[in-house]
């Protein structure tokens, strides 16, 4: 089986990479010139990767001849909801018009292979706390440019599958981590810190945002396992949240990582690492998911947060 996974490159990426090499498939990924190849370095000579600015419907269409995917994967994005803030146009130019291209560039092939269209629970954004856990039924009333770009990207997708029968499965993926996401993440934010600190590369501080916030958190490993699921036994057409069905808030997050810590470390909040709108509570409803699927979550949040933190110590003594 041949499998294209547009963002390949990223934190997401990486991972469906490497499960789907685990199930035999032939993996294809799109790639541009300036992307960063770290995450993916281990699986060179494992994978194909195809030149693509995904934002370029030429280029996308040729990726598509090239790969002539059994199943494709569209996980490639602007993902940091604070980029996005700062850079509006470009969140919703590269979020929106590479899912547009990705269609099209299906829809011309003439082929007709199932696509996951991979969304967020960002997309709920405003939800009150009579509105949790929060199903696939709920209103979306997204409270950033990022997620407005993927409450876009969500819809194109389900017109696409009902204007032109595109096998468009949808999923909006609550918060998750792992080894290999960004610094820029609230986990691996406080993980680098923490293995700085441990290393003696910096002061024994914490700087953090705000720790009342209550978010569901999955292993990004169960995640794009998800994924996969999705596309084999998903409904084209239909959305499904995944996610644990959990709720921490970011203290919890922060207190378990301390607690492996191997020195001890002062916290100080930090106003620029506040959100201008945020949600006190996003706590997701899996029912439909597992239903349809069989998924569940297998790795504990302690285990996830431990992971992150070995990766980011040998980060530290190993820069990529």
């Amino acid at each position: 089986m041949q499998v294209l996974i547009t963002g390949i490159t990223g934190f997401a990426g990486s991972h469906l990479a490497e499960y789907a090499l685990a199930q035999g498939a032939e993996v294809y990924g799109t790639v541009r010139w300036r992307s960063d190849r770290a995450n993916i370095a281990h699986l060179r000579g494992d994978i194909v990767l195809l030149d693509c600015d995904l934002t370029d419907a030429s280029a996308t269409a040729q990726a598509i001849l090239e790969a002539r995917p059994d199943c494709v994967f569209h996980l490639a994005a602007q993902t940091f909801v604070p980029t996005s803030w700062r850079a509006p146009a470009g969140t919703l130019t590269t979020n929106v018009t590479a899912a547009l291209n990705v269609f099209e560039a299906v829809r011309a092939w003439g082929q007709n292979p199932p696509i996951l269209n991979v969304g967020s629970s960002e997309e709920y954004g405003l939800v009150r706390p009579d509105e949790t856990p929060i199903t696939e039924n709920q209103p979306l009333r997204p409270l950033s440019p990022y997620a407005v770009s993927k409450a876009t990207q969500d819809l194109l997708g389900y017109q696409y599958h009902r204007s032109y029968g595109l096998r468009i499965v949808r999923t909006r993926a609550f918060n998750h981590s792992g080894p290999r996401q960004h610094e820029v993440f609230v986990v691996p934010a406080f993980a680098r810190q923490i293995a700085e600190a441990e290393a003696g590369q910096r002061e024994p501080v914490m700087h953090v945002g705000n720790l009342e916030s209550r978010r569901d958190f999955t292993d990004v490993r169960d995640v794009v396992r998800g994924y996969w699921l999705a596309l084999e036994h998903g409904i084209p057409g239909e959305v499904y949240n995944i996610c644990s069905g959990q709720a921490h808030t970011i203290q919890e997050i922060l207190d378990t990582l301390l607690s492996l810590a191997t020195v001890p470390i002062e916290v100080q909040q930090d106003p620029r690492r506040m959100r201008p709108s945020d949600v006190p509570l996003v706590l997701g409803d899996v029912h439909k998911f597992q239903v349809a699927t069989g998924w569940r979550p297998e790795i504990p949040l302690r285990q996830m947060l431990g992971d992150v933190l070995d990766y980011w110590r040998a980060r530290i003594r190993k820069p990529l």
